[in-house]
C-alpha cells in the first residue's frame, strides 16, 4: 500500500468498543471504500468515541511506509 487516504466507514457498539479500551483487541480491522483492508491500532479511535460507540465515515491518511499521519471523522 503506497502514501496517501483512504475511506472507510465504522460502527462500534459502545459495549463492542469496551474490548478495545480495555486493552483485550488492540487493533480494528477495516474494509476501505476502495476495497483495501485496513489494521489500525484501536487506541487512534479514542477520540472519536461517544456514549452509543462509534460511528461514522471516516478518512485515514499515511505515508509511504503506511504510517498514520491523521485519522479524521468526515461524517456520520
Amino acid at each position: 500500500m503506497a502514501g496517501g487516504e483512504v475511506f472507510f466507514r465504522l460502527h462500534i457498539p459502545a459495549e463492542e468498543y469496551l474490548r478495545y479500551y480495555q486493552g483485550t483487541a488492540a487493533f480494528v480491522q477495516v474494509r476501505s471504500e476502495d476495497g483495501r483492508r485496513i489494521r489500525l491500532p484501536a487506541a487512534n479511535l479514542r477520540t472519536f468515541v461517544t456514549r452509543e460507540g462509534i460511528t461514522g465515515r471516516f478518512r485515514l491518511r499515511f505515508d509511504d511506509r503506511q504510517k498514520i499521519l491523521s485519522l479524521e471523522k468526515v461524517s456520520s
